[in-house]
C-alpha cells in the first residue's frame, strides 16, 4: 500500500508534467499570433519550396545522364548515376535550407524570450 506522501508526490509530479505541456502549447500559440505572416499558406509555401528543391536537380540529372547515355556508348547508366547524385544534392540543399531556417527561429525566440523584442 502506498504512503501518502508518495501519492501526493506522484499527483504533484503528474499535474508538473501537464502544467509543462500546456505551456509548451500555449507559448507555441503565442508565437503564431507574434507572427502571423507565418500562417498555413506560408507553411504550404515552404513545403513546396522544399520539395521543388530536391525535384529540379533529380530531374536536371536524369535528363543529363539520359542525353550522355544516348550520345555516350558506355556500360552503365548515366542518368541513374547523375539522377542519384541530384537526388543527394537536392536533399543535401533541402537540409541546408530547413536548418538556417530551424536556428533562425530558435535565435528569435531566444531574442525575444530575452524580452529585448
Amino acid at each position: 500500500m502506498k504512503k501518502p506522501d508518495e501519492e501526493n508526490r506522484a499527483v504533484e509530479s503528474a499535474a508538473s508534467a501537464f502544467a509543462r505541456r500546456i505551456g509548451g502549447q500555449a507559448d507555441r500559440k503565442l508565437d503564431a499570433r507574434r507572427h502571423p505572416e507565418q500562417g498555413v499558406w506560408f507553411g504550404l509555401g515552404m513545403m513546396g519550396l522544399i520539395g521543388w528543391s530536391v525535384v529540379v536537380p533529380t530531374l536536371v540529372g536524369a535528363a543529363l545522364g539520359a542525353w550522355l547515355d544516348r550520345h555516350l556508348a558506355t556500360t552503365h547508366s548515366w542518368a541513374l548515376a547523375l539522377m542519384a547524385a541530384g537526388l543527394v544534392l537536392g536533399c543535401a540543399n533541402a537540409w541546408r535550407w530547413v536548418a538556417r531556417q530551424d536556428r533562425e527561429m530558435h535565435a528569435r525566440n531566444a531574442h525575444e524570450e530575452g524580452g529585448t523584442s
